[in-house]
């Protein structure tokens, strides 16, 4: 091995700034942080939207665009396999459901949702039901009730 042909791993050796050493490092006194002001402090750049009491840009720009949550309807959800505790043949309601504790009857409304599979005849009744959930209710010799919806108008 000839050592005068060993050479180190080439990469990039920046050091790191060292600011605030004297003048004469060029970096001296103020740091290059400017005289006076929150600048200058240590602290300061927390916050991105900060504009020094000048209105941000995102409270003065105006608000845009549609959000449904205000008209939407809330429901409380069931799937399929949830339905598996109810004995064959029995009727299942949304009473039935609260008691066995599947919902928590804060919304009046309940939908019933295809996950899972179902292997017993169920007389399922509910407000709203997807269309595999209703498949699935059918293919197993069961039926579908749909209560109606009394609006508040």
């Amino acid at each position: 091995m000839n050592l005068a042909g060993v050479h180190s791993v080439k990469f990039k050796r920046d050091r790191r700034r060292r600011v605030g050493r004297g003048e004469g490092s060029g970096r001296g006194k103020t740091s290059r942080r400017g005289m006076r002001g929150a600048g200058c402090r240590t602290g300061s750049g927390g916050k991105i939207s900060y504009v020094g009491g000048q209105m941000p840009m995102f409270r003065a720009l105006p608000r845009r665009g549609f959000n449904n949550k205000r008209f939407r309807i809330p429901l409380d959800i069931v799937n399929l396999c949830d339905l598996a505790d109810f004995a064959a043949g029995s009727e299942v309601t949304p009473d039935s459901l609260a008691d066995a504790g599947l919902i928590c009857a804060r919304f009046e409304l309940v939908k019933v949702l295809g996950n899972g599979s179902i292997d017993k005849p169920l007389t399922v009744k509910a407000h709203k039901f997807s269309s595999t959930a209703v498949e699935k209710i059918q293919a197993a010799g069961g039926k579908v009730e749909i209560i109606p919806v009394v609006s508040a108008d």
